[in-house]
């Protein structure tokens, strides 16, 4: 991956964050953040969209191997539902920059705004891609999220969790149709308030 941004000059400690599940119907939004040594020799890192199952774990497993630290964080159901799913992605990824064992002198963050917190830091746009830190958040931040989405498959079958990972597919829209939402269904997005069955839409 060519690194096409550059963080500013004298930064000894640079942590990459993002996050994983803004447009699920279901789970949890889960961001990670990681510093990396300066030198390392994990090869391929990319955004997480697009690499295969196997090359994130392959990579899941070298990033927290070689990290100086790493962390995971994320933001409920019941959070989104309240909040709203931006509000959301920002406290997951402010509470995993928090987590960090070894705190950096620089952040940098994949998309276009920033958290609200007292670091130093810079929005990358399409950092997920240009920026090998934030690329191996994404990777570490995907790969537990949907380890989390193929356990809630075998608790909540028919959904399809385990291939969709909570996104709106066909089978999941006709699941929600049939079955109504489950506990880890995010009820402020339409599509799934609009499913729900007459005894839950009493519960809203």
């Amino acid at each position: 991956m060519v690194d096409q941004w550059q963080p500013p000059k004298n930064i000894e400690l640079l942590a990459g964050v993002d996050e994983v599940g803004r447009g699920p119907l279901a789970g949890d939004v889960v961001a990670a953040a990681v510093i990396l040594p300066a030198k390392h020799s994990i090869q391929g890192l990319a955004d997480s969209k697009a690499l295969t199952a196997h090359q994130r774990e392959v990579l899941y497993k070298e990033i927290t191997e070689q990290a100086i630290c790493y962390s995971v964080a994320r933001a409920s159901v019941a959070e989104i539902d309240q909040y709203n799913i931006l509000q959301s992605t920002m406290m997951a990824m402010r509470r995993a920059v928090i987590a960090l064992k070894t705190q950096p002198d620089f952040v940098a963050v994949d998309g276009n705004r920033l958290p609200t917190w007292e670091y130093k830091a810079e929005a990358v746009v399409k950092g997920d891609g240009r920026v090998e830190v934030i690329s191996a958040a994404s990777i570490i931040a995907k790969v537990v999220r949907d380890a989390e989405m193929v356990a809630f498959d075998a608790k909540y079958p028919g959904y399809g969790f385990a291939k969709n990972k909570g996104y709106g597919t066909a089978q999941h829209m006709e699941a929600l149709k049939r079955l109504g939402a489950t506990p880890i269904h995010r009820r402020s997005f339409a599509p799934v308030s609009e499913n729900l069955l007459p005894e839950q839409q009493l519960l809203l």
